[in-house]
């Protein structure tokens, strides 16, 4: 049988505004704990005193709290914030061709250094995203392929993560969320090990760097 934790933190965890809210401390953990004690009566199949929930998040609170101080840490300062304009996606069904066309798109970037280029395979589909003046190049290159989706007028925003971000849980969350927060609507993400790029729509590019900023 699940224990009054595991069941609070199970209905904090469902809601990221709610987690993000009691780590922030700006909850008030007996209401809180008064909203929520029919829900973790109904899957205790018990009742349960309103202290117990109480404590239970006082609990939860402080782990989550030391959570958001350690990602607090890793940026000491802020981290750099690279924005790329006029880019464009495009996604294939995964093919043997595909492969070879890749590299051959790679060797004409050698000419152009200046532009955006990533390509990430999934199991069964495969997502170019580029600058906009390689559209032309990639739509030839892979007019064989079957096409999944074309998506025009993107930009992104590059995180630059400062080293040790791969050991702190919930980094790319506490980025997502903050855009989630204000309906700012994620296409695409792309990561290296130290960089977090999200890649969304362009008229939304302003205010997806001013609340990247703030965070900061």
């Amino acid at each position: 049988m699940r224990t009054v934790p595991e069941i609070v933190t199970s209905i904090v965890r469902r809601s990221p505004y709610l987690e993000d809210s009691l780590a922030s401390g700006i909850l008030n953990h007996s209401a809180l704990a008064r909203l929520i004690r029919k829900d973790v009566e109904r899957e205790a199949m018990k009742r349960v005193q309103t202290g117990a929930v109480i404590v239970a998040i006082n609990r939860l609170s402080r782990l989550l709290e030391g959570k958001a101080r350690r990602r607090r840490n890793v940026f000491r300062k802020a981290p750099d914030l690279i924005v790329r304009l006029q880019l464009f996606e495009v996604t294939y069904g995964n093919s043997r061709p595909l492969v070879q066309k890749q590299i051959r798109l790679f060797e004409r970037m050698r000419s152009r250094p200046h532009c955006f280029l990533t390509v990430t395979r999934g199991i069964n589909e495969t997502t170019i995203i580029a600058s906009r003046e390689l559209r032309d190049a990639v739509l030839s290159l892979c007019r064989d392929e079957s096409l999944v989706s074309r998506i025009d007028h993107l930009a992104s925003v590059t995180v630059m993560l400062p080293p040790g971000t791969t050991q702190i849980p919930g980094i790319y969350s506490y980025l997502l969320k903050a855009l989630a927060w204000e309906g700012i609507n994620v296409v695409e993400v792309v990561s290296t090990l130290n960089e977090f790029t999200i890649v969304l729509e362009e008229g939304m590019i302003d205010d997806a760097f001013s609340i990247i900023k703030r965070l900061f």
